[in-house]
């Protein structure tokens, strides 16, 4: 079943299970459950916030601490594959209406 927002509904809620890369109180790193690439990283803030363009400035730290895990993941997958893309959706690109970045490295799967 599609969710609207899968990351509250399903990841957040607990009832889809990931694997976890990094976490903190308000932000969450984990392996995509349907990967596009061969490393397929998803970040995520816990508090819902439907994308980049609607974040009010108020949770301007919450952004913050977002972009330093996405630092550090993207630092780790560079490390480790030799180059990484960081990148998120908006409008109709964005399936799920919940802010999210996705760190990537290979070539697509499909």
């Amino acid at each position: 079943m599609r969710t609207e927002d899968f990351y509250c509904d399903e990841v957040l809620s607990g009832e889809t299970k990931v694997k976890k890369v990094l976490e903190t109180e308000n932000v969450l790193a984990y392996h995509h459950t349907k990967p596009f690439w061969p490393v397929h990283i998803v970040a995520i803030p816990k508090k819902h916030i439907s994308s980049l363009i609607t974040l009010e400035g108020f949770y301007n730290y919450l952004l913050l601490e977002l972009l330093d895990l996405i630092k550090k993941v993207a630092a780790r997958v560079t490390k480790e594959n030799g180059a990484c893309r960081v990148l998120t959706n908006l409008g109709d690109y964005q399936d799920s209406k919940h802010l999210h970045w996705h760190i990537a490295s290979g070539d697509p799967l499909r």
